[in-house]
């Protein structure tokens, strides 16, 4: 199930229609907090069914269309919208997962509960809503009288101010100054030394040469350009140093890793990487939900290659190229980079196909990057070498950063395991796609951990046999869980929500002896073509 507590924006469209026999409440950030359509139903029901959602949630997207076959009026509360309402549905129901459902005033639970209803309780439900009244304490919608423009303030829009040096590194790469340099017996392209940069500003921007060398330093401090590896001076600053000017710098855009995000220049004013994680996000999960399909399992790729908003996605994140990392505190590393992960990996499915074997996968994993910050980070840098405070992945004899690799500063002190149960590597075992910010993140991620485990792709426990089942995910990682079967066992139970499977496993490990065995991972992509 989908983390209730996110924030994740809502992204749908003013006025927009409901097909189905759902009558629906569309709680909406761009228009009138409530559209009730009366023409959307037949039934002419006293009550409503009430569903706390969230966009871009395959659950939440299920049961509205069991419910829609249903012809009851329902009422779809956009949770992410309105998180005023979280601690109010936490109360009723006693859970932090969406959805919930409400029939009047009668909670359901989630989509699991919803579809293992008996048909003669359904029908009782049904004939419920239809025949009697909404009572008064009926689970609450949002205030009305919020007005338009408030309602709006969720819809975040990305406004760039034009950084002042932007129409020069234009000009830069339409001169004649970019080439071919020979280093040895290496020969580096689209390069271009200090001297040939500051005879450059000379000659076609009138720049005196102690102007020109302070032009070369902003952009080499902004992230336009950035020194070349293996051709001398690295660490100090534009011009600094023994045969400084000898140096050979590239354009960020000019990246050699073919970086989804390279090959244009992100012109705009840098930034706060939090900011621009949230806009990010944002984007991916309007794709996300418009594309996925009605049961939430697979989601249509090739429809979202074709969306426009997944070229306005593409232009957002080139301007990652040049964002400030280092003053982002722990909770904003981790919002950020497991935000910026989910969008990668749905980027590199997009652009390059999804990974259909076991060697395909490596190379996606370990191939497909951005560059973020002057640096570039591969899906295996992200989550080995920053989430995992640089430990070893899957098949990799030694860590992601070297101790002189500048991204090692990127990197959290230790190891987190929640984050396994916040990243989707595109395939239908991986943890359902969702959003993080960084307020309370802790408190979102073990939520995310709750919802993994109460699900049977992630833990089965059978008290005959004294046994536990579990995801691949902890057998990967079993490091970051503790390394011993008991520690795994105790990390797993202390993750647990409150349910009858926590009570289970409590009793099977009290008996002692326990068995750990893994479930097979589900490696079919989740392509609906």
């Amino acid at each position: 199930m989908t983390d209730l507590w996110q924030k994740a924006g809502s992204f749908w469209e003013k006025g927009q229609t409901v097909t189905s026999s759902v009558v629906s409440f569309r709680i909406n950030c761009c228009c009138p907090l409530i559209q009730f359509k009366m023409g959307e139903f037949e039934s002419g029901g006293l009550g409503r069914v009430t569903v706390y959602s969230i966009q871009g949630c395959p659950h939440c997207m299920q049961a509205k269309a069991t419910l829609g076959r249903l012809g009851v009026p329902v009422c779809d509360v956009d949770i992410g919208v309105h998180p005023e309402l979280r601690g109010r549905v936490k109360e009723l129901t006693g859970r932090s997962t969406v959805p919930q459902i409400f029939f009047n005033n009668i909670h359901v639970g989630g989509n699991d509960d919803l579809q293992k209803l008996a048909p003669e309780e359904l029908q009782r439900l049904v004939s419920l809503v239809k025949e009697e009244p909404l009572p008064a304490d009926a689970p609450p919608l949002p205030e009305k009288n919020q007005s338009e423009d408030t309602a709006g303030e969720t819809d975040r829009d990305f406004m760039c101010e034009k950084d002042e040096l932007a129409d020069l590194v234009e000009d830069l790469k339409h001169g004649s100054v970019i080439g071919c340099h020979r280093k040895g017996l290496t020969l580096y392209k689209k390069t271009f030394t200090g001297n040939e940069l500051v005879d450059w500003l000379q000659k076609d921007k009138s720049m005196a040469r102690a102007e020109a060398c302070k032009t070369g330093q902003a952009l080499l401090q902004k992230k336009y350009m950035v020194s070349v590896n293996g051709s001398g001076q690295q660490d100090s600053g534009f011009g600094e140093g023994k045969d400084a000017m000898d140096t050979l710098y590239r354009l960020l855009e000019d990246d050699p890793h073919s970086a989804l995000n390279a090959g244009q220049t992100a012109s705009c004013s840098p930034i706060q990487a939090a900011e621009l994680s949230l806009l990010l996000r944002d984007m991916i999960l309007k794709l996300f939900s418009e594309h996925l399909s009605a049961d939430g399992k697979s989601v249509d790729y090739k429809g979202m290659s074709m969306n426009p908003a997944f070229e306005r996605y593409c232009e957002l994140a080139i301007q990652l190229q040049r964002v400030e990392l280092l003053s982002l505190s722990r909770e904003e590393k981790l919002a950020f980079f497991i935000n910026i992960y989910n969008a990668l990996v749905i980027h590199g499915n997009l652009r390059l196909g999804a990974p259909t074997n076991m060697w395909q996968r490596y190379r996606f994993f370990n191939y497909v990057s951005y560059l973020i910050g002057g640096e570039v980070f591969t899906l295996q840098d992200i989550e080995n070498g920053v989430l995992r405070g640089n430990r070893k992945g899957i098949a990799q004899l030694r860590r992601p950063f070297s101790k002189t690799d500048p991204r090692l500063q990127m990197a959290l002190p230790d190891a987190e395991p929640l984050i396994h149960f916040a990243l989707n590597c595109g395939a239908k075992g991986c943890p359902p796609i969702k959003t993080y910010t960084p307020q309370d993140i802790d408190s979102q991620l073990r939520t995310a951990a709750e919802a993994f485990l109460e699900n049977d792709d992630g833990c089965v426990v059978d008290s005959g046999k004294k046994e536990v089942r579990l995801s691949q995910i902890f057998k990967w990682y079993k490091a970051d869980f503790g390394g011993t079967d008991e520690k795994l066992l105790n990390w797993v139970l202390e993750h647990m929500s409150e349910s009858p499977k926590k009570t289970s496993l409590q009793g099977v490990l009290s008996a002692g002896k326990t068995k750990v065995s893994f479930l097979p991972y589900d490696w079919s992509v989740n392509s609906s073509h």
